[in-house]
């Protein structure tokens, strides 16, 4: 019976977001934990997921149902919540835990020393009820790839933002969670055995304590760092609203109510700090001054915004990918330029190359990640591949090498992949001798300001 159970767990990847070399310290610190220590982490545990029930909002299963979690519906309500936040295990823990821990250190350790050269690339991993922030380590040259280490997350991730950014803190290395909670966790990444986030942004109301909510209503669809005004970072939620959080203050200043659907995407552009491009399921990409959101510019899509992303070679325009597997292009200036039924289902990953002029790639449920080849006139099918992840939930681009891409997906054995395109003959002879963009660092507020 164990066995059954075991093979019908979920075993999926919601979400990936690669690092660019050298921003990750070279030795991480560790967490060296006490028994004590743990038997209070579970404490403080239970008390929290006290805390999300009594706060949890009410009716709203429409993103659950997305990532296939129908059977977590069967629950009682306490179990629910605690299975959603994947941290069920450690609640149910009786009051004598230290008996459930060691005091032995595995003297064993893995080299955890990280190199200029390598890339860290974050996987949001579910399995059963258990949700992790797993760091991998990817190094081009010594084509090696390896989990370093792993973040137990208290809730079901549903995007990632990395930023370098901490109130009265040197710059560092840190992952800000969305997840099925309101409440947005920021992680350093640079600790190993990390058990809270090193600041949350959001509070859960409760009338029992007259406690007021701050922040969302509902599950953080979409965040998007502001690299030139480095205290602002923009969240979409399913509550049909965009936060711009102050940092530094850990609260909301600006709140976006433009959407009459959840808002799933969203990017900051590079060259104009203040402009963000989203997308929700009403069908509607918008372009916002974050000066003034309340005038912004809106396109109509071929189907609820699944993705969105800028054109890094080309500043006023953007793609846009939907629930009905059609791929757009849009010039903010003159509108739609071309459109492309894409996917049979919807379009979950979007990348474009920002040292490739012309590259491309695309990821669905239907299991194909596709390059395609665009101009500013028309976009052509270059090559597509199943890698057998099953349904392809997520997809991203290295920062550092341009044709390395990593993708997540439902097939339990085989659920995370990184590729070099390059391995195609097909890619190879058609972007093989194109020139490459240099890589430029990311610019400053100063050089940012376009007043």
């Amino acid at each position: 019976m164990e066995e059954v159970e075991t093979e019908n767990r979920v075993n999926f990847i919601t979400c990936i977001k690669w690092v660019k070399r050298g921003v990750a310290r070279g030795q991480p610190e560790k967490v060296q934990l006490s028994k004590a220590e743990l038997v209070q982490v579970i404490k403080d545990t239970k008390k929290k997921l006290r805390v999300t029930n009594e706060g949890a909002p009410q009716g709203e299963s429409s993103t659950q149902d997305e990532f296939n979690l129908e059977n977590y519906d069967d629950e009682n309500e306490e179990e629910s919540t605690a299975s959603a936040l994947g941290i069920s295990s450690l609640a149910d823990l009786q009051n004598n835990a230290e008996d459930n821990f060691s005091e032995s250190d595995d003297s064993d350790k893995e080299d955890e020393i990280i190199k200029p050269t390598d890339n860290l690339i974050l996987a949001g991993h579910v399995e059963g009820d258990a949700s992790t922030l797993e760091v991998y380590i990817y190094n081009e040259e010594e084509e090696s790839l390896y989990v370093h280490h792993d973040i137990l997350l208290p809730a079901f991730p549903l995007c990632f933002e990395w930023l370098d950014y901490e109130p009265n803190a040197p710059k560092g290395n840190y992952c800000a969670v969305g997840s099925m909670t309101p409440i947005i966790q920021v992680w350093d990444l640079d600790i190993i055995n990390c058990i809270e986030p090193a600041f949350s942004l959001g509070k859960t109301g409760s009338v029992k304590k007259n406690r007021a909510r701050v922040g969302h209503k509902d599950a953080v669809l979409s965040l998007a760092w502001n690299k030139s005004y480095e205290h602002v970072l923009a969240s979409g939620s399913v509550d049909k609203t965009i936060l711009l959080w102050d940092l530094e203050t850990k609260t909301p200043n600006t709140t976006i109510t433009a959407f009459n659907e959840k808002v799933q995407c969203l990017q900051w552009h590079k060259l104009e700090a203040q402009t963000l491009l989203a997308g929700a399921c009403d069908k509607k990409a918008k372009i916002f001054d974050c000066r003034s959101p309340e005038s912004h510019q809106t396109w109509d899509i071929h189907g609820e915004v699944e993705t969105l992303v800028w054109n890094p070679l080309q500043p006023f325009s953007f793609f846009a990918g939907s629930d009905s597997g059609h791929l757009q292009y849009f010039d903010c200036r003159q509108g739609q330029l071309w459109s492309v039924e894409a996917h049979e289902k919807e379009v979950t990953g979007l990348v474009v190359s920002n040292q490739c002029p012309g590259l491309l790639v695309t990821s669905s449920p239907d299991g194909a990640v596709k390059i395609w080849d665009y101009t500013q006139d028309q976009v052509t099918f270059v090559h597509e591949k199943d890698f057998n992840l099953g349904q392809v939930q997520c997809l991203d681009l290295s920062p550092d090498a341009p044709f390395v891409i990593a993708a997540g997906g439902d097939n339990k054995s085989n659920n995370f992949l990184v590729h070099d395109l390059r391995n195609m003959d097909v890619v190879k002879n058609t972007f093989g001798t194109r020139q490459l963009e240099e890589l430029v660092p990311d610019t400053n507020e100063e050089s940012m300001n376009t007043d």
